[in-house]
């Protein structure tokens, strides 16, 4: 097959769709003034790499020749990855939401060659079958109504368009309280399942985001649901299916109420954030499962989803050879043939495999002779069950398990998006850094500081700005909120694991940026992109919690965090008017914004700012650390003045000057709110007045 205009472009997205008949444009000037030129509409069909419907899509309607040429015939066609163009999938994703009521990926929009839609769905089959319009009959309907009804179609889109802008506007209102907070909690805790885990009936996502919340509301009210409500959600993931237990990661949400059936793509976003989530409920320390599946999370992207050069890659696909989980599930004969006939038989029961098949396909189809490995039940129950401690159970899985792997690494692999993008990077980058204090494995800050270092010098211009995707040696699309968001929220996380005052001065340098790039001036929080880009009919701005966390609501928590290391109350400032910016839209569904909940709680309950004075790497400086790392302190902010970086660290933060670092000696500085305590020099003196125990933390 010929191939078409995509084959120039840098995303696996694009390229896929690199040799379909459809005469597939990129977004560019280019083609639109060619639309306008021909008098043709925009046929804009919007997805991404590892999207199962997108290659659903793909092969039954953008590589038939029968459909691709009625679309040629009848628009000019642009494919557009989401991933690469987060601000073009959000205008149109908010006009889908307008003119049918729902969205979601592929994302299908008939629009003007002025960029002004007039139709919008989601997945279309071919021809229409079961109530959903086919493609087919959209081009023939397209078509007539362009050449007969064009004043109709033209109000339409000016109509659309003229509302688009109200889908990024939101309610001011006076700062909130902590009501605000209990409000959320007590939604989320309605909609909480019980018996499986997780929040609403199926389809589950894991919206870990939800998890750092409720562990806020644990940490703030000593609510044991809260708790209770986290520790459910994450082991119910951790033994289903939508954990690979062979390679570990985790695919993106599960189809069904149980956490068995998943779409199994992997993103990058997902292991970074549940990781996160892993890592805060292991602080609070009732199970050790979390910092198992934290540590298994990062085993799985620094082996699978690290570039040669130290940066993260976006996403695995859900199918290979054109089967959706073909890769990851196992017939009785394919696991008896890895392991041995016995055993397989043990393990069996364990992962519950059956010989026809342990799961029905989303249309309830059963999967003749299918397993997705899975437990019903932890190993510390099974353990018992079979006569074994817990921990010989572990090892004997772990040598079952490495053969697996093995067995199924010589399978078709699913595609890997090895695209690098600054936001991703960023959440992963934030990841690991806590994983290194956490966990206390050094590893994890170096990996950490490795991606940081390939951003700066790959995605970071010398004006000081940010790009958003690299690939194949190109870097391109100048950087969106989500990247400096999200990257910022990377290097304040390094700067706490390393104390390296280059991360946090660079955190401090790419915030000034983001706000005269992207602050809005008139109502307040972040444009998604900048003024100069005029690309689109409005300019978004996103507040939902969604898959990931809004870049004003991860913004938020960073202007806090700058305000609280550097002891400058502008970015305290910032931080006020977004919160008062924003305050009516959430107060209407507060459950909705959880990560920007999580900078509203940092924001109103009283923090500890902590200043170490000591020699780096002193017993009682790492002592000290260690009991700070091993507790679940949210809203505490630390800082360690040494001899190697004291100077440095009284340019970046000021207070900090006056501190004296002691040979042989170290003291603790604490703050609680906006009230200094008497500095300390006795260790446990220390730990049980930070940490407001009686006896050393764990």
């Amino acid at each position: 097959m010929k191939a078409n205009r995509l084959i120039n472009e840098k995303s696996p997205y694009l390229l896929q769709h690199a040799h379909n008949p459809v005469d597939w444009h990129a977004w560019n000037d280019e083609t639109f003034a060619k639309a306008a030129a021909e008098n043709k509409p925009i046929f804009l069909s919007i997805g991404y790499a590892t999207c199962h419907w997108c290659h659903v899509m793909e092969k039954e309607s953008f590589e038939d020749e029968e459909a691709a040429r009625y679309l040629n015939d009848t628009c000019i066609c642009i494919k557009v990855d989401r991933e690469e163009r987060p601000d073009i999938d959000a205008v149109y994703m908010a006009a889908c939401h307008m003119m049918s009521g729902s969205g979601g990926w592929p994302l299908n929009i008939f629009m003007t060659p002025d960029k002004k839609p007039f139709f919008a769905a989601t997945y279309l089959p071919k021809r229409s079958r079961l109530g959903r319009a086919g493609l087919i009959e959209l081009c023939e309907r397209v078509k007539t109504l362009w050449v007969q009804e064009s004043q109709q179609i033209a109000a339409t889109a000016d109509g659309v368009t003229g509302s688009l802008g109200k889908a990024f506007e939101f309610a001011p209102a006076e700062a909130p309280g902590i009501r605000l907070l209990d409000r959320a909690y007590d939604d989320i805790a309605l909609s909480f399942d019980g018996r499986n885990g997780g929040f609403e009936p199926a389809p589950k996502f894991p919206t870990p985001h939800r998890l750092l919340f409720l562990l806020r509301c644990h940490d703030r009210t000593a609510e044991p649901r809260a708790l209770e409500m986290v520790e459910r959600t994450l082991t119910a993931m951790r033994l289903g299916g939508i954990w690979d237990h062979v390679g570990f990661g985790l695919h993106r949400y599960s189809t069904d109420g149980r956490w068995l059936l998943p779409h199994f793509e992997k993103m990058l976003y997902d292991q970074a954030l549940t990781a996160i989530a892993c890592l805060e409920a292991s602080q609070v320390g009732r199970t050790p499962l979390p910092a198992q599946t934290a540590t298994e999370i990062f085993t799985y992207v620094l082996r699978d989803m690290t570039s040669p050069e130290g940066a993260f890659f976006s996403a695995e696909d859900a199918d290979s050879e054109g089967v959706e989980g073909k890769f990851y599930v196992w017939s009785l004969a394919e696991f008896r043939q890895a392991l041995g006939p016995a055993e397989a038989a043990f393990w069996e029961p364990v992962f519950n495999l059956k010989p026809g098949g342990n799961f029905q396909d989303e249309a309830g189809g059963h999967q003749t002779g299918a397993n997705i490995l899975h437990l019903t039940r932890p190993f510390g129950r099974w353990a018992g069950e079979l006569g074994l401690t817990e921990e010989r159970l572990r090892l004997r899985w772990e040598d079952a398990r490495a053969r697996l792997f093995a067995a199924r690494d010589t399978r078709i692999h699913p595609l890997k998006d090895d695209k690098v993008l600054t936001d991703w990077n960023g959440l992963m980058i934030a990841a690991l850094a806590q994983g290194a204090r956490v966990l206390g494995r050094r590893g994890y800050a170096e990996a950490a500081e490795t991606a940081a270092r390939f951003i700066l010098e790959t995605l970071h211009d010398s004006d000081g700005r940010l790009f958003h995707r690299f690939r194949e040696g190109e870097r391109a699309i100048r950087g969106q909120a989500g990247d400096y968001a999200f990257f910022i929220h990377g290097l304040l996380h390094l700067y706490r694991s390393t104390f390296d005052v280059a991360w946090a001065e660079k955190a401090a340098a790419l915030q000034e940026v983001m706000l005269k790039e992207l602050w809005d001036a008139a109502d307040g929080g972040f444009f998604l992109v900048g003024a100069q880009n005029r690309e689109l009919p409005v300019r978004p701005k996103e507040l939902y919690d969604g898959a990931i966390p809004s870049a004003n609501s991860v913004a938020l928590v960073n202007l806090l965090w700058l305000s609280r290391l550097t002891g400058d109350t502008v970015w305290a400032d910032k931080a006020d008017q977004m919160v008062r910016a924003f305050a009516g839209t959430i107060g209407r569904q507060p459950s909705a914004f959880t990560f920007f909940l999580c900078g509203l709680d940092f924001a109103l309950r009283p923090g500890q700012d902590i200043v170490i004075a000591g020699e780096s790497g002193s017993p009682d400086a790492e002592r000290l650390l260690s009991a700070l790392n091993l507790t679940f302190t949210p809203n505490q902010v630390t800082q360690l003045k040494s001899g190697d970086n004291a100077s440095r660290l009284a340019r970046f933060a000021g207070y900090t000057d006056g501190l004296q670092v002691v040979r042989g000696k170290t003291a603790a500085h604490l703050c609680v709110g906006s009230a200094c305590k008497e500095s300390v020099t006795d260790v446990q003196g220390m730990i049980d007045r930070i940490l407001g125990k009686t006896n050393e933390p764990r």
